[in-house]
């Protein structure tokens, strides 16, 4: 009889360490970016979102942040390495991979998104919801985003208006962005943000356009004399951003942590990191400010030229989209609505 109790209380002992064992469980995500860690994303979303994280999980989940490409690859990989699991969690910019995720292009149209980061990055959740489950289905999209309204910044020409950039070589990021800058009559370099001081230094390309919250980690103010942003309550340009998870990685979390996973994804969470680049911009016009570069406000006639030019490369993109099976049409006018829907 004893022996049994013996053995009945040995086993509930067991049990008892296991389900300790289980509860206590710890999970690392090793998440991986191209910026430094002073970037806006990083400082502002990216640490706050791993913070919490930890926080609300007790300590069971440890998020490892890795600038610069530490774990290794190229910027254009970062979706890639998502997805096979290279890293578990990580920020991609589609762009980097023209044509892979033609959906995406719609809010990097001109003139599309909002003056406000965090508005349009809530418009671009919703819209990734409806047209972007199935393209990007192979990763768990925590959040996506946009940045502030990009700016022309360059070194030895000034941009008073948009026939100055006739005859420029300029950074491109996108490529409906280089679509934009090309019907200026500029020559785009399409290159990765971290790319752009060096070829700007060394005079490969003549400038290029970045928001404003990217100037101070890339010392772009140091390089650059003259930037060029527009007037108005819509952005020149825009880039579309994932900050996702490998799909295994979420699938193998148990049921409370992924709880947490969800509680930390979705709308609020990608205005969360808009705000961030929001917060971002307003530092990098005071520092470039600060400096004695010229800072160029197009002027209303400007505007209207940009406009004209804007509208004809929407209704070409419509045209491209229809002709490769995707209604186009609807797209611009969904994305229209929600920047928007949240504009107001």
């Amino acid at each position: 009889m004893k022996t049994f109790v013996t053995s009945v209380l040995a086993g509930a002992v067991a049990v008892s360490i296991s389900a300790s064992f289980s509860f206590a469980q710890e999970v690392t995500l090793r998440c991986q970016h191209f910026l430094s860690p002073k970037a806006s994303v990083p400082q502002f979303f990216m640490q706050p979102w791993a913070d919490k994280i930890m926080a609300e999980s007790e300590g069971r989940i440890k998020v490892e942040l890795y600038p610069g490409m530490q774990l290794g690859g190229k910027p254009p990989a970062l979706y890639d390495q998502i997805r096979d699991g290279v890293i578990d969690c990580g920020w991609a910019l589609p762009g980097y991979t023209p044509g892979r995720f033609p959906e995406t292009e719609a809010f990097e149209l001109p003139f599309m998104g909002s003056m406000s980061a965090e508005a349009t990055s809530k418009a671009l959740w919703e819209y990734s919801q409806k047209y972007l489950t199935e393209r990007m289905g192979d990763i768990h999209l925590l959040a996506t985003h946009v940045h502030g309204p990009g700016v022309i910044h360059t070194k030895g020409s000034t941009v008073n208006k948009p026939d100055d950039l006739a005859g420029l070589k300029l950074r491109g990021p996108s490529r409906q962005a280089n679509a934009l800058l090309e019907a200026l009559g500029a020559t785009t370099v399409g290159m990765p943000v971290p790319a752009f001081p060096e070829a700007l230094s060394k005079g490969v390309v003549d400038g290029g356009v970045i928001p404003w919250e990217i100037v101070p980690p890339l010392k772009v103010h140091e390089l650059a004399d003259s930037h060029t942003q527009i007037s108005g309550d819509r952005a020149l340009y825009n880039t579309f951003f994932v900050w996702g998870m490998n799909t295994a990685k979420y699938d193998s979390l148990p049921d409370d942590l992924k709880a947490i996973i969800d509680n930390n994804s979705g709308l609020e969470v990608s205005g969360l990191a808009g705000a961030a680049m929001d917060k971002g911009d307003a530092t990098g016009v005071d520092v470039v400010k600060a400096t004695d570069n010229t800072v160029i406000t197009f002027d209303d006639a400007s505007m209207e030229q940009l406009r004209a030019i804007g509208a004809e490369l929407t209704n070409k993109w419509i045209e491209e989209m229809t002709a490769a099976g995707l209604d186009g049409a609807a797209m611009v006018a969904d994305a229209q609505a929600l920047v928007a829907k949240y504009s107001n």
